[in-house]
């Protein structure tokens, strides 16, 4: 996994820096089919001394470099940290109670968890907010929402009607603006729901959430959302 995100992060840099593969070979003294390699995340052998070369040629020191990789930094998950605390207080205007890392799976040994879980009782609403600093498998994570909604309204008090949605929260970057580009139709399907109307619900608790699922960008430093622009 580390790799693979390694490799992301030397692909955005080289063409963050309008490079070619092969440029940043002959800058490293490293074949192109390596660069290539590095980049489909197969660098698991790779020496530090090669990351440091590859990371001197598109412009980085090889601290800075690690730094920017999604998810490489230490601790591990601090691009997802930040947006998990950046969520909770963007939220917090709401009224909405937050619940980080919710177990959803009582009985069961390995649960399923919730980014971050959202609760505001005075409306009966609930939202299941997972963060996305990159996309492995898009089907899964598709499913695996519909299936943490569900199960957190079984959580929820039963002497309440509540209204249930989910949220996706993606990390603004090239990688997942091109994704998004190429499948926009299935993700505009998927997620109906106004991102200005998700931003109001979030943030004003007069404001009910919208009658459909949402997603919204989070900006490269996980400080603030934006609208998605999928549906407005």
């Amino acid at each position: 996994m580390i790799a693979a995100r390694l490799g992301t992060a030397l692909r955005d840099a080289r063409k963050s820096a309008g490079m070619t593969q092969a440029q940043v070979g002959d800058r490293a003294a490293l074949s192109q089919t390596l660069i290539s390699d590095l980049e489909l995340g197969l660098g698991i052998s790779a020496s530090i001394e090669t990351w440091a070369m590859v990371a001197a040629a598109v412009g980085e020191q090889l601290v800075g470099f690690l730094e920017h990789a999604p998810g490489a930094d230490v601790p591990r998950d601090i691009e997802h940290l930040r947006r998990q605390s950046a969520f909770i207080l963007f939220a917090a205007p709401g009224g909405w109670k937050a619940l980080p890392e919710f177990r959803l799976d009582r009985d069961a040994r390995w649960s399923r968890s919730v980014d971050v879980a959202l609760v505001r009782r005075a409306t009966g609403e609930a939202v299941v907010a997972e963060i996305w600093n990159w996309f492995e498998d898009v089907g899964g994570a598709l499913r695996g929402l519909d299936g943490k909604v569900a199960a957190l309204r079984d959580h929820l008090d039963p002497s309440l009607e509540w209204t249930v949605r989910g949220l996706f929260i993606v990390r603004d970057t090239r990688r997942n603006r091109k994704l998004m580009a190429e499948i926009g139709p299935m993700f505009e399907a998927r997620f109906r729901g106004n991102s200005r109307a998700w931003l109001k619900a979030l943030t004003d608790p007069a404001e009910r959430l919208p009658d459909e699922d949402g997603l919204l960008w989070s900006d490269r430093a996980g400080t603030s959302l934006k609208a998605s622009r999928l549906r407005g």
